[in-house]
């Protein structure tokens, strides 16, 4: 299993900051015999709780991806309440056996899925708020 991601930035950012793509444990983590995981969205959330670290240790203790990915989005807004409303972040997990899930602050976080004897599939992911 390998993986990759990049970051578009931010707009506006401020001079010198470093967002979660490059740190490992947070845009991207993968484990052997467990899973990968990426995210999207507002990197400051995400580096907060180590979040694809996060995902991917929830799913070696047994989590399906999807609820590894919910439940690191449910740990962000247990640390910052009010702070991230209108903030997006999203986690996207595979794990060994080839399950898929993903899960975001608010809707709006698609994906798309690949499967050797079908087409791709456009999935919306479920999300922790109704609106941002």
């Amino acid at each position: 299993m390998a993986a990759a991601c990049t970051t578009s930035g931010m707009a506006f950012k401020m001079r010198g900051r470093v967002g979660d793509s490059p740190q490992a444990g947070c845009g991207l983590f993968v484990e052997r015999g467990v899973g990968a995981a990426v995210s999207t969205g507002m990197g400051e959330e995400v580096i907060r709780i180590a979040g694809t670290a996060r995902v991917v240790a929830s799913m070696r203790s047994g989590m399906t991806p999807a609820a590894a990915c919910r439940e690191a989005c449910e740990h962000i807004a247990r640390l910052r309440g009010e702070a991230i409303r209108g903030m997006q972040v999203g986690f996207l997990a595979l794990g060994k056996d080839g399950a898929v899930g993903a899960f975001a602050l608010v809707p709006g976080f698609t994906y798309a899925v690949t499967r050797a004897a079908r087409a791709a599939a456009v999935l919306p992911a479920g999300s922790l708020f109704s609106e941002g």
